[in-house]
């Protein structure tokens, strides 16, 4: 009997191993094609993703086959799908001295999807000051404050900021604007 060389036997579960990785990448048609998604279930998804900050926002099957991006990438994909799904998604940017960071808050289970904590979602509680809740939270979990907090949309590669808060000031006065 005449046995394949042993490069021959490594090339070959290369190959194996390369075609089953392939075939089981997310794409977004199967987030579209799954029929009860909720914001946990797709968060799910992402627990083995890795950060990889981005001037700009990547396309979403090149983050879905990379597996590998940042909070933009995360937030906006979850918006677009979820938003399909009957959600009614709003992407919050929160910034912080030396940082910004987006994400995805759902109305309608009043918890933001978060790629800092891949494969979870973040309660929030009641939806009075939404944006300060989320502002807040988000600032803790990097430990330090929150100098404002953003909502905006995302289409065809263009953000439009809809409104902004200020971080409430000693006198307890906050800002807040409504750009549309």
């Amino acid at each position: 009997m005449l046995w394949p060389s042993p490069i021959a036997r490594v090339l070959a579960i290369i190959c194996l191993v390369l075609s089953n990785f392939s075939a089981a990448a997310l794409n977004v048609e199967d987030l579209r094609r799954e029929k009860n998604l909720t914001p946990p279930k797709f968060a799910s998804y992402f627990r083995d993703f890795s950060f990889s900050f981005r001037k700009e926002v990547q396309r979403p099957d090149a983050f879905l086959a990379a597996k590998m991006g940042d909070c933009d990438d995360y937030s906006i994909l979850a918006a677009a799908i979820l938003r399909e799904k009957g959600y009614t998604p709003r992407l919050i940017s929160v910034r912080m001295p030396g940082v910004t960071h987006v994400v995805c808050y759902i109305e309608e289970t009043r918890s933001y999807l978060d790629y800092n904590f891949r494969g979870y979602t973040v309660a929030i509680g009641s939806s009075d000051n939404v944006l300060e809740k989320i502002a807040g939270n988000v600032a803790r979990s990097y430990g330090v404050g929150w100098s404002s907090a953003s909502e905006f949309t995302y289409a065809s590669g263009v953000k439009r900021l809809v409104q902004t808060v200020v971080e409430p000031s000693a006198n307890g006065k906050t800002f807040a604007g409504i750009f549309r």
